[in-house]
């Protein structure tokens, strides 16, 4: 839940990379698909809480989730709701707007939670207060770290990383932004992308989301097994839609 980008593709089409920071114990071996409100969605499910960091959509919607909202917090349970449950509970509003006026964030941890909802990418931070609402420019390109375990000048850095790789760059393709999600951050092994904290936080996989024009797909990377799961949706009215997994 903690490395997230944003990358816009010719033609209005996106690629959406999350690296996942987590105890091992939490990373899911398979990939899920589940039936929300009449669409189709793909996802690893979190093994503990039984919700996930990152979901697509035959209705061409996508959700990925980050802990922490601006600043590190303090962890204080019990919450009312699971992040990862909030996430798969997007789906059940119509749209972006809907799911920002009528879900109940209230008691819940804070949060940033990235959609992309047909075509429209937004950022939405929960501080434990209220939410914060940015509209974002789907041709703009994006990186997100947790502010539980970047916080301050170590977010900075790794922006800095993004922006580095960024410059003069002609190769936007899914492998260029998974290597970089796999070689990002000076092989500094406490804050890169690829990352472990004396076993007790790492990098457990890395999930890649294609948006192309007639469907979503999903990449699994499981970094703890060095497995990939592949899953598809096509971009059709769900009673039309179909999935394939790997």
């Amino acid at each position: 839940m903690c490395t997230v980008t944003y990358i816009p593709q010719p033609g209005g089409q996106f690629v959406l990379t999350s690296n996942r920071d987590e105890n091992a114990a939490r990373s899911p071996q398979h990939l899920d698909t589940e039936t929300v409100a009449g669409a189709t969605l793909i996802f690893p499910r979190d093994t503990a809480a039984g919700g996930t960091w990152i979901a697509a959509s035959d209705s061409n919607r996508v959700a990925c989730l980050l802990n922490g909202a601006f600043v590190k917090h303090q962890h204080r349970p019990p919450y009312k709701r699971s992040r990862g449950t909030m996430v798969l509970d997007f789906f059940r509003f119509a749209n972006a707007d809907s799911f920002f006026a009528g879900y109940d964030f209230e008691g819940m941890e804070p949060f940033t939670l990235i959609l992309v909802d047909n075509g429209q990418p937004w950022e939405l931070r929960w501080d434990g207060l209220q939410i914060h609402v940015k509209k974002l420019d789907p041709q703009g390109h994006y990186l997100w770290s947790s502010a539980t375990l970047y916080p301050g000048e170590v977010g900075e850095l790794r922006q800095q990383w993004f922006w580095d790789w960024l410059e003069g760059r002609t190769d936007f393709s899914p492998a260029a932004i998974l290597d970089f999600h796999r070689t990002g951050g000076q092989g500094d092994g406490w804050n890169g992308f690829i990352m472990n904290r004396e076993g007790r936080v790492q990098t457990v996989s890395i999930t890649q989301i294609v948006k192309k024009e007639s469907e979503i797909s999903l990449e699994y990377h499981d970094l703890l097994r060095d497995q990939v799961k592949n899953a598809q949706v096509a971009l059709f009215l769900p009673k039309d839609a179909a999935t394939s997994n790997t």
